[in-house]
């Protein structure tokens, strides 16, 4: 149980100064070219999938990109894993960041809506112009299944608490009578003596104190202190999204929402948890200054790879169903036949010649459920 309060003392100001400068100059960089960008949407969406893959990944879980993008599309080819589960749902939590205005996250209502404490999610017809770049079929496939992949989760949860439970009394161990708490969390799942409240106003009096501080230096901080504190028990990929969201409340990723997952897996883990605190300050730094690196080169990979495809829209049709190929291409980092049939209302061949017609890239290597994309 966790009893000290985290500290700010003894920061390494001198040797944080000059990364703070680098991270912050390359974000604002790479949120300028997104605000003008014709592949902004796209681009958007892609980051979203990135950063939810990367955020399983850092907890030791390989989630596919393309499982996470056929469960997206309700097009799974295989039963959905639990992994898979947690992966949509940080996608969908980004998504839902960005589809609302930029101080909503950090916000009463957001935070307590975002942390599971009560507030009310705000629905599809509520969400801001602010968040441009948030696509509307996005949101209503996220709005037709939250309530179903929340269920699905609880369910896996459930399964997750008996099985372990029946383990432990098969194995002869004392089991404890299982125990009421007013929350209905299974004590097999929940630490009893975790008191996420007190650590979530923990967490939150550590944005108060260090809203003085540079922006970057302030996300570093916060990302450091909801590792340390360990806010949430099950669900530790948040902090990182409530401090991209930060990132966006303060104009330095207005455009776009950070990809802190995906910065963190560059950052070796030896640095990530080293046992200095300003080491594990600088290793943060470096991943939101990676973060935005990788991004600048996958929005130049799309303007080109765009412009490439624009090409053999010449001479077409008014009719032509490739444009339309474009668009959904740019925005997910594959597709395959079920997609485009659904979003283009076309047949099956009729998709199939639609991919040759644009010279995409077969991804899979395989004969049956095939995806494709750009390189």
């Amino acid at each position: 149980m966790k009893t000290m309060a985290y500290t700010l003392d003894k920061l390494p100001l001198e040797t944080l100064i000059g990364p703070v400068a680098r991270a912050t100059e390359i974000l604002v960089r790479l949120d300028e070219r997104v605000a003008r960008s014709p592949v902004r949407d796209g681009f958007v969406e892609r980051q979203h999938f990135a950063d939810a893959a990367s955020a399983l990944w850092l907890e030791g879980e390989l989630v596919h990109l393309e499982d996470l993008v056929l469960h997206d599309a309700h097009m799974d080819i295989r039963t959905p894993t639990h992994e898979l589960t947690r992966a949509h749902a940080v996608l969908r939590t980004r998504r839902l960041i960005f589809a609302q205005k930029p101080d909503w996250a950090l916000s009463r209502d957001g935070f307590l809506a975002l942390t599971g404490r009560g507030g009310a999610m705000p629905a599809a017809s509520q969400k801001s112009r602010d968040g441009e770049g948030a696509g509307t079929a996005s949101v209503e496939a996220d709005d037709r299944d939250d309530v179903e992949a929340d269920l699905l989760a609880e369910e896996f949860a459930e399964i997750d608490a008996v099985l372990a439970r029946s383990s432990r009394i098969l194995s002869g161990a004392d089991v404890p009578a299982k125990a009421t708490r007013p929350d209905d969390r299974p004590d097999l799942i929940y630490d009893l003596d975790w008191n996420e409240e007190e650590r979530l106003a923990e967490w939150q009096a550590v944005i108060a104190r260090t809203r003085d501080l540079p922006v970057v230096l302030q996300a570093a901080i916060l990302l450091e202190a909801w590792s340390d504190i360990e806010v949430l028990q099950h669900a530790t990929w948040l902090g990182p999204l409530l401090v991209a969201a930060l990132l966006r409340q303060e104009g330095l990723a207005a455009h776009h929402l950070a990809s802190l997952h995906l910065g963190a897996k560059n950052i070796p883990r030896e640095r990530r948890r080293a046992r200095n605190r300003g080491d594990r300050l600088l290793a943060l730094l470096d991943a939101i200054h990676d973060a935005a690196v990788a991004g600048l080169k996958e929005h130049d990979r799309l303007v080109l790879a765009k412009s490439q495809m624009e090409r053999r829209l010449k001479q077409r049709r008014a009719s032509s169903k490739l444009p339309e190929l474009v668009e959904l291409v740019m925005s997910r980092p594959l597709v395959s036949a079920g997609m485009i049939q659904e979003r283009l209302k076309v047949t099956k061949q009729g998709a199939l010649n639609l991919v040759g017609e644009l010279g995409l890239r077969e991804m899979t290597g395989r004969g049956r459920f095939r995806a494709w994309g750009i390189v």
